[in-house]
């Protein structure tokens, strides 16, 4: 498996990225099975692993410890991330220092490692000053318990904001980020892979199969598979959502467009997500070692113009079909109160 740098750190990573969201109790409950996915894939050549602290609450890291014992783990580019909820109190979650400093001593322990290659800030968090979270990854990275820092799904302003008081504040800076894409969440083309190449930063795209979609599971006319995302997650599934609903005629016309490339629907996905010259390494996430060795078979996929054309022709390039796939929403968005002032200060005259 031909290795890519990581922006650059100087790093080499394989272009196939094993995530481990699915490792525990989110997916595969049985952690000797997921020892086993993580070991086929290494051995396939896969030397790169991203889980989060998140992830089955704190379970996927134990078992890629597990899994990276008995002197794997020196041959590994191993990344983890915080930001989401670990426990009930208002400070276990988010970008603060005061949290920053105390999860990765909790990532370090499960993952039973000494250092962190890749620290991603796994969300914006607009309480906190990037300053300060800048400053403790910096900290960090001096220890030497992180090698690198990054982050994840970051709008194209905040990339450049952090690129911008790294270099006045003197701290380390972020040298990858981890956005949603796949034929059908084509947004980051916009700004954020341009801003990406223009600092030099790695991207590490999560979900290129668009959650399933683009496995081929979901189709139009068809009754929802049993199990899976769409049993946990039936409204972004539902057919009556007009998102939905143009995600499934745009399946329909992508797989004869992939039968014409002489490949399979998820193969040509994870072919295109690979295939933008910003892109370094695109995230698997199988929950079964059937999953795993099925997706390996991309890395030989090569698509011509004229098949990118045609895929073009389905999804326009910068165009999210489902705003739920951005993985993030601005709370200036989400939250109304934000957009509007307090009834007894407006007036004509606003």
């Amino acid at each position: 498996m031909k290795l890519r740098t990581l922006g650059h750190t100087g790093m080499h990573v394989s272009p196939l990225c094993l995530g481990a969201m699915m490792f525990g109790a989110w997916g595969n409950s049985d952690p000797e099975d997921c020892v086993r996915i993580i070991h086929a894939a290494l051995d396939a050549g896969i030397n790169f692993v991203d889980t989060a602290d998140v992830y089955s609450a704190g379970e996927s890291e134990e078992i890629v410890a597990k899994a990276l014992a008995g002197g794997r783990r020196d041959n590994v580019i191993l990344a983890t991330k915080f930001h989401a909820p670990m426990g009930a109190d208002a400070n276990m979650t988010g970008n603060s220092r005061r949290w920053i400093i105390r999860e990765v001593e909790n990532s370090l322990r499960r993952l039973r490692t000494d250092w962190i290659d890749l620290y991603q800030v796994h969300r914006p968090d607009p309480t906190c000053d990037i300053d300060d979270t800048l400053g403790a990854l910096s900290d960090l990275v001096h220890q030497g318990k992180v090698r690198a820092i990054g982050s994840s799904t970051f709008p194209g302003d905040l990339i450049v904001e952090a690129q911008w008081v790294a270099e006045r504040r003197h701290r380390e800076r972020f040298v990858c980020e981890q956005p949603p894409y796949s034929i059908l969440a084509r947004g980051i083309e916009t700004e954020v892979l341009p801003a990406c190449q223009r600092y030099a930063m790695g991207v590490i795209v999560w979900s290129p199969l668009n959650g399933g979609w683009l496995t081929g599971r979901y189709r139009k006319d068809a009754p929802l598979p049993e199990g899976g995302r769409a049993s946990r997650m039936p409204s972004r599934y539902d057919p009556k959502r007009p998102q939905v609903t143009a995600k499934l005629e745009a399946i329909e016309a992508l797989i004869p467009v992939a039968e014409d490339a002489g490949v399979s629907l998820g193969h040509m996905a994870l072919a295109f997500s690979l295939t933008h010259p910003a892109v370094t390494s695109a995230i698997i996430g199988p929950r079964t070692m059937e999953q795993m060795v099925d997706a390996l078979g991309a890395i030989d996929v090569a698509l011509s113009d004229e098949t990118l054309d045609r895929i073009d022709a389905v999804v326009a390039p910068g165009v999210t079909l489902d705003p739920e796939d951005r993985g993030w929403t601005p709370p200036w968005v989400s939250e109304a109160w934000r957009r509007r002032r307090p009834p007894a200060i407006r007036s004509s005259a606003d």
